[in-house]
Formats: C-alpha cells, sequence, structure tokens
C-alpha cells in the first residue's frame, strides 16, 4: 500500500508512468497498471486527473497549500 500510494500522488503530480514504475519499485508499467486498477479501481490515466492525490493533508502534513493547510495547521486552528 505504501508503493502505491507514492506512485498514486506521482501520478497525480504529474509524472510520467513508466517514470513512477521504475522508481517506485514496480517490475514495470503494466505492474504498476495492475495495482492502480487493484487499489483504486480507474486506470493510471485516471489518476492523473484527480489532483487532490498531489498533496494528502493527512499522509503529508507540512505539504498543505495556502487555500488548504496540511493537518498540522488545522490541529493549530483547532
Amino acid at each position: 500500500m505504501v508503493r502505491f500510494d507514492h506512485a498514486a500522488h506521482r501520478l497525480a503530480a504529474g509524472h510520467d508512468a513508466a517514470a513512477v514504475a521504475a522508481d517506485g519499485g514496480y517490475a514495470d508499467q503494466s505492474h504498476l497498471h495492475r495495482d492502480v486498477m487493484a487499489f483504486a479501481g480507474v486506470t493510471p490515466a485516471t489518476v492523473v486527473r484527480e489532483p487532490f492525490l498531489a498533496v494528502d493533508d493527512v499522509a503529508w502534513p507540512d505539504h498543505g497549500t495556502s487555500d488548504r493547510p496540511g493537518a498540522a495547521d488545522r490541529a493549530r486552528v483547532a
């Protein structure tokens, strides 16, 4: 799941699927495709169109944006 999470975030950030597969420990791009289909139910190309994955404020609390603070920022406000 960790490998998939990193791959999904990189895909959503606009990285090339072949590079994501190679850098992320997948055997090949087909292996990445199968994992994305199994875990997300969509193709890697569809994950690219899910910008909410580019910054996950729960998994990556220090990466909030000015219009959407990270979890650490929300905890400070609450």
